[in-house]
């Protein structure tokens, strides 16, 4: 009899050649496209082995090994969880919630059967996302972007970081009858100050958008001022993280040891919402997400708006390498994806952290190197770039030597791409 595997991915241009590959070796296959469907199948079909890859819509691959492990009939499954990136915390947090193996692609058909030995014969697996779409044509009117927090990691104040700010990550964007956040580093501390100056007794409806849950990305927001006020509505969307929810991991940071004031204290009309789709609106600004490279359940997000599309990317790193495509191999399509995720956007907000020589002793991290995003922005047809999430040791002589080669490589590649380095208290005007 033969016995049963899930293969659980998004991608079914990658999931099919996987599929008939262990179809092959002898193993009866059942597909799902997300997360959530692959819970349901495996509680239907009870497989012998479960491969899933990390990064999917609907239920991340956390979220699936949380499922399958707490489900007594799916107890004895043997759970492969399958990434394109290396980082140790993925497969730490993976192995912790119940996988049995962590496999990272591109990886040889042999490895996999390796892994799956005594249970039968068997094949290799392979990721991908899906493929976003291009911003709708004949769109005018005026959006207003801001930026509060620039730097990433940790604050850097200082007489060295006053001219491009020391704040971590938040961006605010004004379009379309909406008012949206991007991230709550330190950056939102000094953006409510300025809309309790501005709305003072009148009501703010505001939307917040988490790229992920790293501390330079939500430390800021119990310092939120619209947040203490009951004539308020915040809504906060993200997605589920390795290990809590994202309601758990922001009220974390607020139990008593750490700040004296609880979320659930919180007098504003707060409303968090783990999203489960890549793609959704906020009001009429559709918003579109895709995975990046970067530890962890990180995304960044394009917003389609009346004056042009935004991308968003604080977190990412580019790797500028082809994997063999020999026998048994499938290469990763993540840095694809992105590539397509920010092509034609007006303006690509993304990481920047490090310069070529830095970047070289810093492979892995999950950060971006200047030069790379350069090439990718002008290989995408990106019209304005903003370096963004500047590493806190970089002083604003490092910052504007950076630009200033970044520039350079653009016009002697005789792009139109125009680049800027993000500065806190900057707005431009899209549209």
């Amino acid at each position: 009899m033969k016995k049963t595997v899930l293969l659980i991915d998004d991608d079914a241009l990658c999931r099919g050649p996987a599929a008939e590959m262990l179809r092959r070796d002898g193993w009866l296959v059942v597909e799902a496209g997300d997360g959530e469907e692959g819970i349901e199948l495996a509680k239907r079909h009870r497989p012998q082995a479960v491969i899933c890859d990390l990064l999917m819509p609907r239920a991340n691959g956390f979220q699936v090994c949380r499922a399958i492990r707490s489900d007594p009939e799916l107890r004895g499954t043997h759970l492969i969880v399958v990434s394109g990136r290396d980082y140790a915390t993925d497969r730490t947090n993976a192995i912790q919630e119940g996988a049995n193996d962590f496999l990272v692609k591109p990886f040889d058909s042999a490895r996999l059967r390796q892994v799956l030995a005594g249970i039968v014969p068997n094949q290799q697996v392979h990721v991908s996302h899906p493929e976003p779409s291009r911003a709708p044509d004949g769109q005018t009117g005026a959006v207003t972007l801001k930026f509060w927090g620039v730097r990433g990691s940790i604050p850097s104040p200082g007489p060295n970081t006053v001219h491009y700010g020391g704040n971590t990550s938040c961006v605010e964007l004004r379009a379309d009858g909406e008012h949206i956040i991007l991230d709550a580093g330190t950056g939102i501390r000094p953006l409510g100050e300025s809309l309790g100056a501005e709305f003072g007794e009148k009501p703010m409806n505001l939307t917040l958008l988490i790229t992920h849950t790293h501390w330079d990305h939500i430390q800021g927001f119990p310092f939120f001022l619209p947040a203490y006020s009951a004539r308020n509505r915040l809504r906060i969307l993200g997605y589920e993280g390795a290990r809590a929810s994202l309601a758990a991991t922001l009220a974390g940071q607020m139990e008593s040891p750490y700040f004296p004031i609880a979320l659930k204290q919180m007098p504003g009309n707060i409303v968090i919402e783990e999203l489960r789709e890549m793609q959704f609106s906020v009001g009429s600004v559709r918003i579109e997400a895709c995975f990046s490279n970067h530890p962890g359940v990180c995304v960044g997000f394009r917003l389609f708006t009346s004056g042009g599309s935004i991308v968003y990317l604080p977190d990412n790193e580019w790797s500028q390498n082809e994997s063999a495509t020999a026998a048994g191999v499938v290469p990763c399509t993540l840095e694809k994806n992105l590539v397509e995720f920010i092509r034609g956007a007006d303006v690509l907000i993304v990481d920047s952290q490090y310069d070529r020589d830095e970047y070289k002793r810093h492979v892995g991290w999950g950060h971006g190197c200047s030069d790379d995003v350069v090439h990718l922005a002008m290989q995408a047809g990106v019209k304005q770039l903003f370096l963004f999430h500047h590493d806190p040791a970089h002083s604003d002589t490092d910052v504007a030597k950076m630009l200033k080669e970044a520039q350079e490589l653009a016009r002697n590649a005789g792009s139109s791409l125009e680049v800027s380095a993000a500065r806190e208290g900057e707005s431009i005007t899209l549209g």
